[in-house]
């Protein structure tokens, strides 16, 4: 296993039905944490890099209805 944690900035805070689909999103397997950050709208996701790749995991969000504003990148 291949633990890679990806962080996005979001536009508008996630409503309650986004945050349903999210929890489905959660249920995915090899994705193992989602943490919301509502002061800075960001979003980080711990997944699996060995089932999955970084752009699944952003269309993973966005079918859940993040609006993903962009990648940022961790140090």
């Amino acid at each position: 296993m291949t633990l890679l944690e990806v962080a996005y900035r979001y536009a508008d805070p996630p409503t309650e039905g986004t945050m349903r689909a999210i929890d489905s999103v959660r249920e995915v397997y090899g994705v193992r944490r989602i943490a919301f950050d509502a002061k800075d709208r960001i979003v980080r996701i711990e997944f699996d890099a060995s089932r999955f790749k970084e752009p699944v995991v952003a269309a993973l969000l966005r079918q859940a209805g993040v609006q993903l504003l962009e990648k940022l990148v961790l140090a």
